[in-house]
């Protein structure tokens, strides 16, 4: 305890005889132990307590008082407005009794002490009184340490709060909808999960969301890409290895799972396993255990696995890429992300989320688009998913365009612009059916229109005549016969 600390107390008492000895107990501490106030029944005391939060850091109460509410109840309410205040007993119920139920049920109530009104010196101390004081300190001590937690405990909810806040599963639509549930079913208990779905689809956010939305929370997330590790140290990068284990290992290493331990593995990629490194993730799970590299004995480790691939895994176990029985320990709840081409009704969504998010960190206002751009990103067919949407919305940003037209958008896509068909075949099908031509003149307009078209888009006659599929003589004698100089 700091020297400056001051305790402040709450005194029950009902008895002014009672009353006195405390104060003249206290009274050789009085820079450090203030009696703030000295009430005579319990709902005064709860009154005090609940209109004054922070006033006091301990209450020392008789278990004996007038009033509705005493003894272990008061304890329970006093707790319930405050369960960091430290509640401290003196009664006469155990002078010359040692009655361990009696103890019990107090420090269930949630008393930290409790003492006898019996001291040598019955008509000045209440207690004695180095016992009385010293634990009126520790009782001080245990409240700063509940607070402290308190506040370690809020810092870090509202960090995983934040995160899951920035990590949110963008979409309104049946599959999404399906796929939170499934993710809030799955969070809540410890089983192993495998993420299904097309690559750039989100299986990762998935992940992480059952982490976070987890008993594991505040431990660790540890995600691996198992195609990104090389072969030769993938065992060493899994499990670690000891000093001295092989050349070069000149320290010991914690293994990616040892630095999980108590939180959640993310294997993405699960079938880039080798079929070595397969049986030992099995013995992980099968056992709870890690071989580390040059340890005699194994690490038993408490890791939750969540996996993912975008290739079929029952075709990967049937061509013996994959063991069979890791497939079954894996798969114990599995979950489908589904390609954006199937959720069309979620991509407005995603462009409004990813325009603001880009747009802060640009530091630039989103920009609009127009309806036809809109309707543009909304039925292309983005094969490469979410991640390929993100990656348009930058480059839309980048453009620096404001409002965004259908142009900027089949730029963005790496869309080539479609040349304007000829105006005669956009005009042909009109007008009152008065002037229907016959079918050779309609035939000779049709040729010459595209031939012209066709010799507009080509850099030479040659390129022309080739794009027309006809040989240079015959391309010329077309354009004769067609009117086309």
């Amino acid at each position: 305890m700091k020297t400056n600390d001051i305790i402040s107390l709450l005194l029950i008492e009902d008895e002014e005889f009672d009353a006195r000895r405390v104060r003249n107990t206290l009274r050789p501490f009085a820079d450090r132990i203030h009696i703030r106030d000295v009430v005579a029944d319990g709902q005064e005391a709860l009154t005090l307590l609940e209109r004054n939060p922070g006033r006091y850091d301990v209450v020392i109460m008789d278990f004996q008082i007038p009033g509705a509410i005493i003894g272990e109840n008061l304890i329970r309410r006093i707790k319930e407005i405050d369960p960091t205040l430290q509640v401290i007993i003196v009664t006469k119920m155990t002078i010359n009794v040692t009655d361990f139920e009696f103890a019990h049920r107090l420090q269930e109530a949630g008393a930290i002490w409790y003492c006898t009104k019996y001291p040598g010196d019955i008509e000045a101390y209440i207690y004695q009184p180095t016992d009385f004081v010293l634990n009126i300190i520790n009782a001080f001590e245990r409240r700063r340490l509940l607070e402290e937690q308190q506040r370690t405990a809020r810092r870090l909810q509202n960090t995983v709060q934040g995160l899951l806040r920035r990590k949110r599963i963008i979409g309104d639509s049946p599959a999404m909808r399906h796929l939170r549930d499934l993710i809030a079913k799955f969070a809540g208990t410890n089983v192993n999960v495998m993420v299904r779905g097309p690559s750039g689809t989100g299986k990762e956010l998935v992940a992480i969301n059952l982490h976070y939305n987890s008993r594991r929370q505040f431990e660790n997330f540890v995600p691996i890409n198992c195609g990104s590790l090389p072969d030769h140290l993938i065992e060493s990068e899994l499990f670690g290895f000891e000093k001295g284990a092989f050349t070069g290992a000149h320290a010991t290493k914690k293994g990616l799972f040892e630095v999980a331990d108590g939180g959640t593995v993310f294997l993405d990629e699960i079938t880039e396993l080798p079929l070595s490194a397969q049986a030992k993730l099995l013995r992980v799970i099968q056992e709870g255990e890690i071989d580390k590299i040059g340890r005699t004995g194994t690490i038993a480790v408490d890791v939750r696995i969540i996996a993912a691939t975008n290739k079929d895994l029952e075709k990967e176990v049937a061509a013996k890429r994959f063991r069979e029985d890791l497939y079954y320990r894996l798969n114990v709840a599995t979950i489908s992300v589904p390609a954006l081409a199937q959720r069309r009704e979620d991509i407005p969504l995603l462009i409004d989320h990813f325009m603001a998010l880009f747009s802060a960190e640009m530091n630039q206002r989103p920009p609009h688009l127009t309806g036809e751009a809109l309707q543009a990103l909304s039925n292309y067919d983005w094969p490469g998913n979410v991640r390929e949407l993100q990656n348009v919305v930058q480059r839309l940003l980048l453009a620096h365009a404001d409002p965004v037209t259908i142009a900027q958008v089949h730029a963005a896509l790496g869309m080539q612009p479609q040349p304007a068909a000829p105006v005669e075949f956009l005009n042909w099908g009109q007008g009152d059916g008065r002037r229907i031509l016959p079918w050779r003149e309609m035939e000779k307009q049709m040729q010459a229109g595209y031939f012209r078209f066709v010799r507009e888009h080509a850099g030479s006659d040659a390129e022309a005549a080739r794009l027309l599929g006809l040989a240079p003589p015959n391309f010329h004698r077309m354009c004769k016969r067609l009117g086309i100089k």
